[in-house]
């Protein structure tokens, strides 16, 4: 196991950041993909950085026991979003931290062997990717992620008015746009394109718990599969540790 930590200079955010790797390094999976890993994107929430994941959660052993590579980026409070005043975090995450890693580590480019999953304003994110580039993505998690962001900028995410003006703009800007996921998915299920796998878990009393049965009924409208789960917790890393497992082992990845 190698954990590995790295800084680069993005150009789509104009800054150095920082990532935070996990390699195994005796994975049997290797052998079918001339020497690639596949690989998880890992996104933190709200607040928080590349660390996070380590510091809170068993994603190292988690990802030893699977064989797979994890990619763990830092996009501070930007919701993942080429933000209206700030760093373009969604071009980052879904160009250049791709093209970065797989340059410089074994990490397959296929879409068989790769997933994205999230925590918070990282499931909203994890869907977003999953959702936005469903060619890209094998499968997507969303562990008590913020998925009706429409909703959170209308007054219900506790963002305050600099912070709104300069990762959305107007509030009204988000419903139907590409930010939106409840918009995107409608797009998505009327172009007939497969959408990825998707994993969705919430706790119930997660503050959250609302946004997600929207999004679970919207799926459910669309006749979307969707594996959801749902047991008592909150807004908590004792919560997400335990779903974090779950999700490793629900993962497609084809021996």
């Amino acid at each position: 196991m190698a954990l590995i930590q790295c800084q680069l200079f993005a150009e789509s955010l104009g800054v150095s950041t920082d990532i935070t790797l996990i390699l195994p390094e005796h994975s049997p999976l290797r052998a079918s993909r001339n020497g690639k890993l596949p690989v998880l994107y890992l996104l933190h929430g709200r607040g928080a950085d590349h660390s996070e994941w380590t510091r809170h959660s068993s994603i190292e052993r988690l990802a030893e026991a699977r064989g797979i590579a994890v990619v763990m980026p830092s996009a501070g409070r930007s919701y993942y979003m080429d933000m209206q005043q700030g760093g373009s975090y969604f071009t980052y995450i879904s160009e250049e931290l791709p093209a970065f890693v797989k340059s410089l580590f074994p990490i397959s480019d296929r879409r068989e062997d790769t997933f994205v999953t999230g925590v918070s304003m990282g499931g909203y994110g994890a869907f977003k990717l999953g959702l936005r580039f469903p060619e890209r993505y094998a499968a997507a998690a969303s562990l008590s992620g913020g998925l009706d962001l429409a909703s959170r900028v209308r007054g219900e995410g506790n963002f305050t008015p600099a912070e709104m003006q300069s990762i959305f703009g107007s509030p009204e800007r988000i419903e139907g746009s590409d930010d939106d996921l409840l918009a995107v998915s409608r797009r998505l299920a009327a172009s007939g394109t497969a959408f990825p796998q998707l994993y969705q878990c919430c706790g119930t009393e997660d503050f959250l718990y609302e946004a997600n049965q929207i999004f679970r009924h919207t799926m459910k409208e669309l006749d979307v599969q969707v594996t959801y789960e749902e047991e008592p917790g909150g807004h908590e890393w004792s919560y997400w540790d335990m779903k974090i497992k779950r999700v490793l082992e629900w993962l497609p990845v084809q021996v």
